[in-house]
């Protein structure tokens, strides 16, 4: 075990973070463990969060509806739930490792609890994350850059628009993994079997052709190396919804902390599809 020191305090880092059920993941996070998720309850889906006023929660859903591949709802909490099946036990203000939190569209807090930001009108919408489809890629034989590295996976706004909806529009998001060229067509082909959680990439190669001007400075998460012979991959991202909040400037919404994501109870195998 290792020690981390975070806001909380001392916590310890499981030597096996995979090793982990969703609820001892969990566990951890409500103990104050503020890390990014990635590789963490193998087997697991991890999903976004986007946490709105009841009065904007509409907006969300329409914008999710007509955005699919960015936005594909897992599960809906009604305002005031904190929890649902997909985090049986657990509470959706404290069961995640890090948050983010926005007024007026401006980030003013990275609490590793939302507690003091709980409101009754609160409408949580769980997204599916790429996270989920990483098992499948590592199992078949294609590494995951920002694993193998210990850093948090890339994350870029693009110049590719949204379709709007109600107050609510702003940028698609990508997150990106670096593949050998040989290997991009095994990666299309496993994640478009996981269209829940956002399926197939959105774009190979040149990301200068989605408005993405440096590689090496990610919107959000951390830059990875990329080795000779391979090639950025674009998948679309679950903080899609969260650049929306920054453009559209609702009063209050909350999210989850770039990488740092809702481990839930359901299996990856059940948004696999044949």
């Amino acid at each position: 075990m290792t020690d981390l020191q975070n806001t909380t305090g001392t916590v310890s880092l499981p030597a096996d973070p995979g090793a982990l059920s969703p609820a001892e993941a969990r566990a951890a996070f409500r103990s104050g463990l503020a890390v990014p998720t990635a590789g963490w309850s193998r087997g697991f889906a991890q999903a976004n969060l986007i946490i709105v006023p009841r009065e904007l929660a509409f907006d969300v859903l329409l914008f999710a509806q007509r955005n699919p591949k960015p936005c594909p709802i897992l599960g809906v909490l009604d305002a005031g739930e904190t929890t649902g099946p997909l985090l049986a036990g657990g509470d959706i203000r404290t069961d995640v490792p890090r948050y983010t939190v926005y007024r007026d569209g401006e980030k003013v807090d990275e609490p590793t609890d939302i507690n003091d930001y709980w409101r009754d009108d609160l409408v949580t919408f769980i997204v599916g994350c790429s996270f989920t489809f990483e098992s499948a890629l590592r199992e078949g034989g294609i590494s995951i850059a920002h694993i193998d590295q210990n850093v948090n996976v890339p994350m870029y706004r693009t110049s590719v628009r949204c379709e709007p909806a109600g107050s609510m529009g702003g940028p698609l998001v990508v997150s990106m993994r670096p593949i050998p060229a040989s290997q991009v067509p095994d990666a299309v082909r496993i994640t478009s079997r996981y269209p829940a959680v956002h399926g197939a990439p959105v774009h190979v190669g040149n990301p200068h052709e989605i408005g993405i001007a440096d590689l090496a400075k990610p919107d959000f998460g951390d830059p990875v190396r990329i080795p000779e012979g391979h090639l950025p991959v674009f998948w679309a991202c679950g903080v899609t919804p969260q650049a929306a909040v920054m453009e559209s400037r609702p009063a209050l919404a909350i999210g989850h902390a770039p990488g740092h994501m809702l481990i839930t109870d359901a299996k990856d195998s059940s948004y696999l599809v044949p």
